[in-house]
């Protein structure tokens, strides 16, 4: 049972220098049924006294604040959806803001969803303002996809660029994300994809809904480091959209050479084995190659 409709959840960690701009966001918006839920991933920077001073002001939605151990952002959206009480999970970063009417258009786009169709939620889009997108404008006013279809080996016209996804909180609870000893990081396209790969659509709207702006030091920059840094996680993921998009032998090779060259010097062979599904002699005829490449050039 849900005592919202939607629960805007916003994971943050040393971001009080940011979170008023989405405090004030929220407070203008049209659409009034929902709580903000935000969980403090180990801040160090006083989050916890400006989100304390906004709860005893006078909002129309209440704010719902925890702490937690530094884990990860994964770890926060795991924690969140087991405190969630709106009937839609809406991610909202701590550097990023709505759009006045984000809310409303989420409740009238879900609400207005097939009901006999298996639909995982909705995806608004995202803008450096509110009239400026680097994502494809769709003809249509809105698609119905997998997310699956965010890769160019799926689809050839993919679901592109960073996006405001939205799913009904009882489904993604569903699809929690694994958690790795020593990780504190893992893409959140592991969730989407295996909801995709269980049958899960979600209906894609040209509307731009969510402001965003990519900070240093924040997770959209650095996620390649990110990745790197955190390989069983990184492993899992290109694994499983491997076995998802369905890769020829190929594909998966090259994937499996490219994970390889990334970590070599930093795993064993063993560790690079089991993190990406494969036996650990293909990475020594890998290392062999790789090898064999380097004494030719």
């Amino acid at each position: 049972m849900f005592n919202n409709k939607i629960t805007v959840f916003t994971p943050t960690y040393n971001r009080a220098h940011t979170l008023e701009r989405l405090y004030k966001s929220l407070q203008k918006q049209t659409f009034t049924d929902f709580e903000w839920l935000v969980i403090d991933d180990g801040s160090l920077d006083h989050t916890n006294l400006l989100i304390d001073k906004w709860q005893k002001e006078s909002n129309t939605f209440p704010i719902r604040y925890y702490t937690k151990k530094n884990r990860g952002k994964h770890t926060a959206i795991n924690y969140g959806l087991d405190l969630a009480q709106g009937e839609l999970f809406f991610t909202v970063d701590s550097d990023d803001y709505l759009t006045e009417d984000a809310l409303k258009k989420v409740e009238t786009w879900a609400s207005t969803l097939p009901q006999k169709e298996m639909f995982c939620g909705v995806v608004g889009n995202m803008g450096i303002n509110h009239k400026i997108t680097d994502n494809t404008i769709f003809e249509a006013l809105f698609r119905d996809v997998n997310l699956l279809e965010r890769y160019s080996e799926v689809s050839d016209k993919p679901i592109d660029g960073e996006r405001a996804y939205v799913f009904f909180t009882e489904i993604h609870r569903n699809y929690k994300y694994p958690v790795f000893s020593n990780e504190k990081f893992i893409t959140e396209a592991v969730a989407w994809n295996r909801m995709a790969k269980d049958g899960y659509k979600m209906r894609v709207y040209n509307d731009i809904i969510y402001i965003y702006k990519f900070l240093e030091g924040g997770l959209t920059l650095t996620g390649n480091k990110l990745f790197l840094e955190n390989p069983k996680g990184y492993g899992l993921w290109l694994k499983e959209k491997a076995e998802f998009c369905d890769y020829s032998f190929l594909a998966k090779l090259k994937m499996v050479y490219s994970y390889f060259l990334s970590l070599k010097d930093k795993l064993s062979y063993k560790e690079i084995a089991e993190n990406i599904g494969v036996n650990i002699g293909l990475i020594y005829i890998l290392c062999f190659f790789y090898k064999g490449k380097r004494l030719l050039n």
